[in-house]
């Protein structure tokens, strides 16, 4: 009955280390939050960059630019929202990347696949830097976009 007692002392106290604090739970929902935003923004991009650079550029090309195009809009939404989502720690930053890095792969997994139709030794080219293939580079950023921002913001 005593350690019931100590227990609920250590939560109220906030102490309890079996459950994430609240601080952190807030900043998940909003590093998914951001993440889902960046997605949605990267299927615009996505769209915007076959209907201006494909032809100019060919598919290859365009996709190799829209990396980089893509990885500066990232970064940008990394130095805006990072005070929003309140990471400052580089775990917590790089937690945020890895949540980040999720949401993309997903969608650019799920699209390539089943929107798409592509093959998945097709998906595999567009992370294949010895093939022109840039996107693994892409999700590099992505992990990395909070920790990157958060330093230029002044983080830990």
């Amino acid at each position: 009955m005593g350690s019931h007692k100590n227990a609920q002392e250590d939560h109220k106290n906030g102490r309890d280390q079996s459950h994430f604090p609240e601080r952190w739970w807030i900043m998940i929902g909003r590093a998914l939050a951001i993440g889902l935003l960046i997605a949605a923004m990267e299927v615009l991009q996505g769209v915007l960059r076959v209907r201006l650079l494909n032809r100019p550029l060919g598919d290859r090309r365009a996709r190799q630019v829209g990396v980089w195009i893509g990885s500066v809009v990232i970064l940008f939404v990394a130095w805006l929202s990072g005070p929003w989502i309140g990471a400052s720690t580089r775990g917590e930053l790089l937690a945020v990347g890895a949540i980040w890095l999720a949401i993309m792969l997903a969608l650019d997994l799920l699209f390539g696949r089943w929107v798409f139709k592509f093959t998945w030794s097709r998906i595999a080219r567009d992370f294949d830097v010895r093939r022109g293939g840039l996107l693994g580079i892409g999700m590099l950023v992505v992990l990395f976009a909070p920790l990157i921002a958060g330093k230029l913001l002044g983080a830990d």
